[in-house]
């Protein structure tokens, strides 16, 4: 395919139409963390209780992930995307007008349903709309979705609910879906499935233990980040004693410093996948264990918040391709795996936080991902190449 080519544009311009369906997708998963205290507040519920508005996608997206790709079979992947993308407009509908927390739920619910299967078909997709060649620059580029959302998605829809209130960040994200849609509607080739995904493919590759500890892996760091981030507004906001514009900035922030992680990382990744996760998860743990220590030190919470961002920025997209590597054959169900593994952490990371939170503050939940960090630093570890490449260590 030639990269100059009329049609080649319109494929990339295909990709950065995934990639804004990432971005309201992770937008629309992310926004409780910024307004949580307000949301829990107008519902009646704890902000721990509230945390289930994470852990509720998170568990659902798990289990909609694989199974969605089993059931799908042959059908096209662009009238897939499609219809989780109108989903994901539902769903944003249904959160922006509910009045208990109970219609919360199942707004975020329907999130989850259509957030497992977009992911899956999203990433298993990036390498048949552009040239082989480019395949891991279309997956870099549908990551960028996801890192935008934290530059801009998070704090934006803090800002939107300072303004205004949390519905109308809802309401927000909504029409974002919506022009996503639009655009992948008009942009989106034909996208034939490579091969129908079946059971036996999930079970060979669960039998592997490289794949097994990879998926662990994926899980611990996940779930590090999540128990904590889900919280670093009542953090922000109580332990470190900031007002509502420090915290949309210092999310922000958070998010820029990852963005630009994100593209550091894209050049090297593939090259050295084990030092780039040793680099970002060591940094974590420094972060998580500065904040709480220094929460009463605005200097070192706006640089503990900035390196965070720094290497959560080059976590998921580390993390993908260290799964790619794990079954270069099968990406669809590798990407399946990766996004049931990402999505049950997420849940289970929010819900342990939330716990933390409730018991001990959210110094309690940031310790949590301290722990649960280097758990995941000693399963990187395990993976001891000797004289042979990573690659074929995981491939096996």
């Amino acid at each position: 395919m030639n990269a100059s080519s009329p049609s080649a544009s319109r494929r990339w311009l295909a990709v950065l139409a995934i990639a804004l369906g990432s971005f309201a997708f992770v937008t629309t998963e992310y926004m409780p963390v910024g307004v949580l205290p307000s949301i829990a507040a107008d519902l009646g519920v704890t902000p721990g209780t509230a945390g289930l508005m994470t852990t509720t996608p998170g568990i659902i997206a798990a289990i909609s992930a694989p199974v969605l790709l089993l059931v799908a079979g042959r059908l096209n992947r662009r009238l897939i995307l499609l219809l989780l993308s109108a989903a994901l407009v539902a769903s944003n509908g249904v959160s922006a007008l509910a009045t208990d927390f109970t219609t919360m739920l199942a707004g975020r619910a329907l999130l989850g349903v259509s957030l497992g299967g977009f992911w899956t078909v999203a990433l298993g997709v990036s390498g048949q709309i552009v040239a082989e060649d480019e395949s891991a620059r279309a997956s870099a580029t549908i990551f960028m979705g996801i890192t935008l959302a934290t530059v801009i998605g998070v704090p934006l829809g803090t800002f939107i609910a300072g303004l205004s209130t949390w519905r109308v960040s809802f309401f927000a994200t909504a029409a974002l879906a919506l022009a996503a849609l639009l655009l992948q509607a008009m942009l989106l080739p034909d996208l034939p499935p490579r091969a129908a995904a079946r059971i036996g493919d999930f079970g060979r590759m669960l039998a592997r233990t490289t794949v097994l500890r990879s998926l662990l892996l994926v899980a611990l760091l996940f779930g590090a980040h999540f128990c904590a981030y889900t919280y670093i507004a009542p953090f922000l906001e109580v332990d470190a004693v900031l007002g509502a514009a420090w915290v949309t900035a210092l999310l922000l922030g958070f998010g820029i410093v990852g963005f630009l992680s994100n593209f550091v990382a894209s050049a090297f990744v593939k090259s050295h996948p084990r030092l780039s996760l040793a680099a970002t998860t060591a940094l974590v743990i420094a972060s998580l264990l500065a904040l709480p220590a220094f929460a009463h030190v605005a200097g070192a919470v706006v640089a503990g918040v900035l390196a965070w961002g720094v290497a959560y920025g080059a976590i998921p997209l580390c993390l993908s391709v260290w799964m790619q590597l794990t079954s270069p054959k099968q990406p669809e169900a590798a990407s399946a795996l990766f996004v049931s593994a990402v999505q049950t952490a997420i849940a289970a990371g929010s819900l342990a936080g939330g716990i933390a939170v409730d018991r001990a503050g959210a110094a309690g939940a940031m310790h949590l991902g301290v722990l649960l960090s280097a758990l995941g630093m000693a399963v990187l570890a395990s993976f001891a190449t000797k004289r042979r490449s990573l690659a074929a260590v995981l491939d096996r």
